[in-house]
């Protein structure tokens, strides 16, 4: 018996998917695109699943990148195939309604820098590299590492780290605006889970309202995304959730939000 591509659990509103092929460094090949595509629509299916957690199984590695030895044979029309497989999965996880937090606790380069940054929040081990090593494959990013990167860190940052090929430390990527935080490695985990429990307390409607803000805002005018804002923070109101925050606030005690 094979170990499964994912090792999926979920504790207290908290769902953890972690890419299990620590043999290849946790590499995506097609399977793998497809495997966490699919987790990630039961995640955002499971009324359960308040936050998702990414990472990757093994001491090395969140994602290493994409598999090269499945690439390697790839026709043209394939390899554009290819890319449209990941790209429609990350694609699901930056606009899943819930928060979703990458824990990168190793290399995150190609395909695996792509992977974390299509996550809302990116949490790195001191230890971590990150990087878009593919011009040393004679190849570009393919799952939207120059797109996600231009909007993550500018223009300056994204070229020279797609033009070199050369992977960064942790530090440096916080500096660029690529992770939020960046703790030592022996204290990811209980970190991560830290903010992830804290945001599965937090009102899951309105959550899901502001993850929907930034993802419209951040594609139009200023304009349109305060409309957006305005119309969003209108919806809320006719939450239960709304009534019970506010009502909290006011009796000076601790909100329990039920996402309705």
């Amino acid at each position: 018996m094979t170990d499964p591509l994912l090792l999926i659990d979920t504790a207290d509103g908290v769902r953890t998917i972690r890419v299990n092929r620590p043999d290849k460094l946790n590499a995506l090949n097609a399977a793998t695109l497809d495997a966490l595509d699919v987790a990630f629509a039961d995640a955002a299916a499971d009324a359960a699943v308040r936050v998702v957690v990414l990472t990757g199984s093994g001491p090395k590695a969140f994602v290493a990148g994409a598999d090269i030895a499945e690439m390697n044979a790839l026709t043209p029309v394939q390899g554009r195939d290819f890319s449209l497989r990941g790209t429609r999965m990350m694609r699901r996880v930056e606009t899943l309604p819930k928060p979703v937090i990458a824990m990168v606790n190793g290399f995150a380069l190609g395909g695996g820098l792509e992977l974390a940054m299509c996550c809302h929040l990116r949490i790195a081990a001191d230890s971590a590299k990150v990087g878009q090593p593919e011009i040393n494959l004679g190849l570009i990013p393919g799952f939207g590492g120059t797109q996600r990167l231009l909007r993550l860190c500018g223009r300056a940052a994204t070229l020279e780290l797609c033009l070199t090929g050369a992977p960064i430390s942790a530090e440096r990527a916080l500096q660029l605006g690529i992770v939020n935080r960046v703790v030592p490695a022996a204290d990811l985990e209980a970190e991560t889970m830290r903010l992830a429990t804290q945001l599965a307390a937090a009102a899951p409607l309105a959550l899901r309202g502001m993850l929907d803000c930034v993802n419209i805002g951040g594609e139009c005018g200023i304009g349109e995304g305060l409309e957006y804002e305005s119309a969003q923070f209108g919806l809320v109101f006719s939450t239960d959730d709304m009534r019970e925050g506010t009502a909290a606030f006011l009796e000076k005690r601790k909100p329990a939000f039920n996402g309705r």
